[in-house]
């Protein structure tokens, strides 16, 4: 179990994930460090699941720099696309697509249905290993609801941000405010869980 001021490693190179994991963990007594201060990249996600590309991930980090790990692997899901991108999300337009190709493919795929028909959510499952043989690693999962927009809008946060719709807000994910995004967004949904499965408190 970690414990008071434990150093983690964030097993990621996605610097917009970095950024919300350092603005989550930011009052909690972690001390967390991205894998690229190691020098270390990321190992291939042959996992068919969220569940199991996090698990890869946190592995490989904690193989590597002999520290606690947690990792994450997250997308967006379209209903009418049978759950399409899901792990394919950051690969949707090729291996080197960038958020911009993303999200005009998925834009193109929607054409033509209604604001009803395409329902979607952002789903993220954080895994923690506490060592690279940890037989039971800690499993968080979190989900934010919403749709898609075949207009873009907004310049905040990334990957889909600025096509996913909340109904509720009246706005894109790339509208929000920071501060607001990281209560209720997926990624701090399934934060949130892992730290209180963690028993951490907040040093405020």
């Amino acid at each position: 179990m970690l414990k008071p001021n434990s150093k983690i490693v964030i097993a990621s190179a996605n610097s917009g994930k970095l950024h919300e994991f350092s603005t989550l963990l930011a009052n909690y007594q972690l001390t967390a460090v991205p894998q690229t201060d190691f020098g270390i990249g990321s190992p291939e996600e042959t996992g068919l699941s969220f569940v199991e590309n996090a698990i890869i991930k946190a592995r490989y980090a904690a193989r590597q720099t002999g520290l606690p790990s947690l990792a994450d692997d997250s997308g967006i899901e379209v209903d009418a696309l049978n759950g399409a991108p899901g792990i394919y999300s950051a690969r949707y337009a090729g291996a080197n697509a960038d958020a911009r190709q993303n999200n005009h493919k998925l834009i193109q795929a929607l054409q033509g249905l209604p604001l009803a028909a395409r329902t979607a959510r952002y789903r993220c499952l954080i895994v923690l290993m506490h060592h690279a043989n940890d037989p039971t690693p800690v499993i968080c999962q979190g989900s934010w609801e919403g749709y898609v927009s075949l207009e873009p809008q907004g310049k905040g946060g990334f990957g889909y941000d600025p096509i996913f719709w909340l109904p509720e807000k009246s706005c894109t994910a790339a509208q929000l405010p920071i501060a607001e995004k990281n209560r209720i967004s997926h990624r701090a949904l399934a934060m949130l869980e892992l730290l209180k499965q963690l028993s951490l408190e907040t040093i405020n």
